[in-house]
């Protein structure tokens, strides 16, 4: 019943919208008294002492405490300001005001409170929704079929030559969750997501490639970007696209960073390469040559991506990093002491630069991208650098303009698919 609201679009839809000519409503409102010296002076005071205050916030929380790894936009710190500053109007309009006016202005800072929210996240631009902003997936189940006993015959050869859709493949892929069991690892995951693309909706689909996909920390499961950007390129390509499972590295909340390692924090690198990998290639009908198998990441997801496309090439003979962080744990300086005993050297062995030095990659494909603004841009860039002194075919991306936020992400889709369409053979090189 909830759905059709969680599902609402918080970012490029009407709500911000609404909320905004909300908010300027009550701000008229409550600026709008009979003038006098005092007033105006008190609303100044308000405005701008709440103003200050929001500027002092964002110093520690970006300066101080690094609370998210990364610097806030000026967009997202004007969309703070602006809220603090219209919380503070409505602050001293609690005194000397009649009580219609103080519920009014209650009512106000509940709605600027919500509009400055709203507004942060589209500055943002990653979280699309209103489930999704509060945790919660409206994905319905997927149907997977059980175990794959036997698979079905290999593909003749590249899709984009052998493949011939059938009239009644529909024209978009399907999202769904799923339940991967935790078997080997124990570790606490959400539920999964996956996408199935059109070509894999009819009857005898052919073998696909196949996308692990992990998101940025904070967050959950969501490939609302991946559904976009992968809808598009079946529909220009007969209903070709990878199988994306996108399995949960962060647990709980999806606060805390677990490092995409196996430490104290969970045994997230167990649950990925012992509990989803053999899930995926038992219960979809995917290509098993590493060749088909990518891993790719923003953010958070970036890092493990990194570390899963440095450690296993065996298993992943490709690897998407978008605007990762450069290793495990890279904003907290007390990593090593915590889940090392100290032991800054095998702390160091766990870095993606260093897997590859001591790793040979006979066919391993890399896609680095980066928002042009992105503060994380050094980092994937020595990352880079390594991979290509590894012997790895590296493409690099910046998107220009942007930050680490969503338009890098979309940017480093398009960038990642357009690279490997061809050498996934769902595309003419």
């Amino acid at each position: 019943m909830l759905d059709p609201l969680l599902d609402l679009n918080i970012v490029d839809g009407l709500v911000l919208g609404a909320c905004s000519v909300a908010s300027l409503a009550f701000v008229l409102y409550l600026i709008a008294r009979r003038p006098s010296r005092l007033w105006v002076l008190t609303a100044l005071v308000g405005i701008l002492g709440a103003a200050l205050i929001a500027l002092v916030i964002v110093f520690l929380v970006e300066k101080v405490w690094n609370t998210f790894g990364v610097a806030f936009s000026p967009t997202t710190v004007m969309w703070i300001v602006l809220t603090f500053s219209a919380v503070g109007l409505a602050i001293v309009n609690l005194w000397r005001s009649r009580v219609l006016r103080k519920i009014i202005a209650i009512v106000a800072i509940l709605v600027f409170v919500l509009t400055g929210v709203v507004g942060v996240n589209a500055s943002i631009g990653i979280t699309k929704t209103v489930g999704a902003l509060l945790g919660i997936s409206t994905a319905k189940p997927l149907p997977v079929p059980g175990p794959i006993v036997s698979p079905g015959p290999t593909n003749a050869g590249p899709l984009y030559q052998t493949w011939s859709p059938p009239a009644d493949m529909p024209a978009t892929g399907k999202v769904g969750s799923i339940d991967i069991p935790n078997t080997v690892s124990g570790f606490d995951a959400r539920q999964a997501v996956a996408y199935v693309p059109p070509a894999n909706q009819v009857e005898n689909p052919p073998q696909l490639p196949v996308v692990i996909q992990l998101n940025g920390q904070p967050g959950s499961p969501s490939l609302d970007d991946t559904k976009t950007a992968l809808d598009a390129m079946a529909a220009a390509n007969n209903g070709l696209a990878p199988i994306v499972i996108n399995p949960d590295q962060l647990g709980g909340d999806g606060s805390v960073d677990r490092l995409c390692l196996d430490t104290s924090l969970g045994n997230v690198e167990t649950y990925i390469m012992k509990d989803v990998v053999p899930y995926v290639r038992t219960h979809f009908n995917v290509i098993q040559d590493p060749k088909y198998w990518t891993f790719m990441g923003f953010s958070n997801g970036g890092e493990c991506a990194a570390y899963f496309g440095a450690k296993y090439p065996d298993t992943f003979g490709n690897f998407v990093d978008m605007s990762g962080d450069e290793y495990p744990g890279v904003e907290d300086s007390s990593t090593a002491a915590n889940l090392f005993g100290g032991d800054q050297a095998a702390y160091e062995a766990t870095w993606p630069v260093n897997i590859m030095k001591r790793t040979t990659y006979p066919d391993s494909v890399a896609v680095f991208t980066i928002g042009g603004n992105d503060e994380f841009k050094a980092g994937i860039q020595r990352l880079r650098d390594a991979a290509t002194a590894a012997g790895i075919k590296v493409t690099y991306t910046e998107i220009p303009g942007s930050g680490h936020d969503g338009a890098s992400v979309t940017g480093g889709l398009d960038a990642a698919f357009t690279t490997l369409y061809p050498r996934w053979g769902l595309k003419a090189p």
